[in-house]
């Protein structure tokens, strides 16, 4: 199959790219780089299957010449920057909505009918209820990112109604691994790196999230794509456990062997938007087949790992 991935070159992209390309397809990545790296995309370069793109989902000449000839969009591209978002709020709206608007466009435009899109756990803003489900009802939101994505969810499932699209709908949680670029483990490592005597935590470290590494993600789009049939298929990605701030701190400074001070910003958020706990109910996909193999902490220090061996990413992230 010949698929079009967009955020090609970012974190989660360049990952499913590799994989797609092992199991033999055709890859077409269109990226603008405004957060992936082509070094990213290195291993995939060497392969006569794919072709990368460098463009704005905003070009939309650029975008529906581009995804022509291919069967299969996987949109992941997205401003994923929700601790600034209060400070440029037309950023989710154009690199989020309206992005995945002219994605939906260039689609019709070359009757292409199927679509993966990366979604977020953050449109449940602050449930009450959890973990929460994907018929959870949605509360009042919380972010513009969350927002915005949620916008996106509604154009995907109206145009699977209404042009006959098959939509598959990822609400993720926060994803670790390999080629990771932003984001808590990120910035506490390159934060102890510059000064491993302290660090500064946002809000009280009180707060509960879960994480999912990459290939664990990977698995689950790939079997959904592959077993769910319906005409708009929603699933939560996730492990079935979550952490405090302070526990992923703990397992950075034992690996990196070192004892920081600790600073905490206070309050039980860290920014506009962050919700205090996320713990999404992951069993409508575990029930297809699918089960993470990492657990939360494996995931932080693969993740260590990986950003001790290529400091090219912090240098270029600086």
């Amino acid at each position: 199959m010949k698929y079009f991935v967009t955020g090609g070159a970012g974190f989660i992209g360049s990952n499913l790219i590799d994989r797609l390309l092992e199991q033999g397809h055709e890859v077409i990545a269109y990226d603008n780089l405004s957060t992936g790296f082509e070094d990213n995309l290195q291993k995939a370069g060497r392969n006569s299957n794919f072709k990368l793109v460098l463009n704005d989902l905003l070009n939309t000449r650029a975008l529906t010449e581009s995804m022509a000839g291919c069967e299969f969009v996987i949109h992941l591209a997205a401003n994923a920057d929700v601790r600034f978002g209060t400070e440029h709020p037309g950023r989710d709206l154009e690199q989020n909505t309206l992005a995945t608007f002219n994605v939906l466009e260039a689609m019709r435009s070359n009757d292409i009918k199927k679509i993966a899109f990366s979604s977020t756990g953050s449109i449940y803003g602050e449930p009450d209820v959890f973990p929460t489900s994907e018929n959870a009802p949605f509360p009042v939101q919380t972010s513009l990112y969350g927002a915005s994505k949620l916008a996106c969810e509604g154009l995907i499932e109206a145009y699977c109604e209404g042009f006959g699209f098959k939509g598959y709908i990822f609400r993720f949680v926060s994803i670790l691994g390999e080629r990771y670029s932003h984001g808590h483990v990120f910035d506490f490592y390159r934060s102890l790196r510059s000064d491993p005597d302290k660090l500064q935590v946002l809000g009280n470290g009180l707060q509960r999230k879960s994480y999912l590494y990459v290939q664990d993600c990977i698995d689950a789009i790939f079997m959904a794509i592959d077993k769910a049939n319906e005409r708009v298929n929603i699933f939560n990605l996730g492990t079935d456990k979550y952490c405090q701030v302070n526990d992923s701190i703990r397992w950075i400074a034992d690996y990196l062997e070192l004892s920081p001070k600790l600073a905490y910003t206070g309050g039980e958020r860290g920014w506009v938007g962050d919700s205090p706990f996320i713990f999404l109910d992951c069993s409508k996909i575990r029930n297809l087949g699918w089960t993470p193999r990492v657990s939360i902490r494996e995931g932080v220090i693969l993740t260590l790992k990986y950003l001790q061996a290529n400091s090219w990413l912090l240098e270029k992230r600086a």
